[in-house]
């Protein structure tokens, strides 16, 4: 009769353990999940806490594996929510979990003062377009050493090409322009860098990386 009765105890004991078990191995597998759990893995490994947004990160990480052509493992993101003192291009090594660049970025002189707040994909709009763009060849123009960029985002972005909206390097885009000004210069609607630090990143990432721009 004892021995029954600590039978029994167990049983009760145990029940709850099983139940929550059955629960959780019903639940149904999750791409999304799992999608999730590998963003914030290159997140914390790149040491992108406090740097980066990190849904900004994880949508223009979303735009790099949706983006169909791309040929290396490097992710520019340019976040344009912030004001342009601050340091707001990024490019990232997915490979090797690393940030590679963080610096300054122009925006258009039709988009906005220090802030940049208006948008455009129409041709001679002066303004800085948002979404996700391949990088391609580089050419010397007007502007020095340059990148081309197509626009993979129907109706956002997809005139890059026809607009002329490339990568460059700008003595307005640097910081010792925003302690003269309190602002960084703007451009005609291309993200122009550091001229110290142009050539640099261009070739990182020229040649079919992606880059995701945020606002």
């Amino acid at each position: 009769m004892k021995k029954l009765t600590v039978l029994f105890a167990m049983a009760l004991f145990l029940l709850p353990l099983q139940a929550t078990a059955s629960v959780i191995s019903s639940q149904p597998y999750s791409k999304n999940l799992q999608a999730d759990i590998l963003v914030k893995d290159i997140y914390n490994k790149a040491k992108l806490n406090g740097v980066i947004n990190y849904q900004v990160f994880k949508e223009a990480y979303e735009a790099y594996y949706n983006t169909k052509g791309r040929k290396k493992p490097v992710l520019t993101i340019i976040d344009y929510s912030l004001p342009s003192t601050k340091e707001r291009f990024f490019v990232v090594d997915l490979q090797r979990n690393k940030l590679l660049y963080r610096t300054f970025v122009s925006h258009g002189v039709n988009s906005g003062g220090k802030n940049a707040t208006k948008f455009s994909n129409t041709v001679n709009s002066r303004q800085t377009s948002l979404g996700t763009f391949i990088t391609d060849t580089t050419y010397y123009g007007g502007n020095g050493y340059s990148l081309r960029l197509d626009g993979l985002t129907p109706g956002v972005n997809d005139n890059a090409r026809r607009r002329y909206i490339v990568i460059h390097g700008a003595d307005y885009a640097t910081r010792s322009f925003i302690n003269r000004h309190g602002y960084l210069g703007r451009s005609w609607g291309c993200p122009a860098l550091p001229t110290e630090l142009s050539r640099e990143i261009i070739d990182t990432i020229k040649g079919g990386s992606v880059i995701y721009a945020h606002a």
